[in-house]
């Protein structure tokens, strides 16, 4: 693989990680991307900015608004890459449970 990049990366921090979660802060300038990942963990997603993710998966991509606050869940095993899409940056919490 490529060590060069076409997308700038998003800035993961990592908030908290104890024997129950993990917790990140994603931030993501327009354009910003994650890098293709496989969850190992089920998560849950709090928007903290309104986000138009374009979600790019081995099925194709698809695009996505979710408001800010509008929190979602996801089981471990999914797989794909997170973009920001707008041309706002944009920001959200995961939290992984173990």
């Amino acid at each position: 693989m490529s060590q060069f990049r076409a997308r700038p990366p998003a800035v993961p921090t990592l908030l908290l990680d104890d024997a129950m979660v993990r917790v990140t802060r994603w931030d993501f300038e327009p354009g910003a991307d994650t890098g293709h990942h496989v969850h190992g963990l089920g998560y849950v997603v709090v928007p903290m900015t309104d986000c138009h993710f374009l979600i790019e998966e081995e099925t194709g991509e698809r695009r996505v608004f979710t408001a800010a606050g509008a929190v979602y869940r996801r089981e471990a095993g999914v797989a794909h890459n997170v973009v920001n899409g707008g041309d706002a940056p944009m920001s959200f919490i995961e939290i992984e449970y173990k």
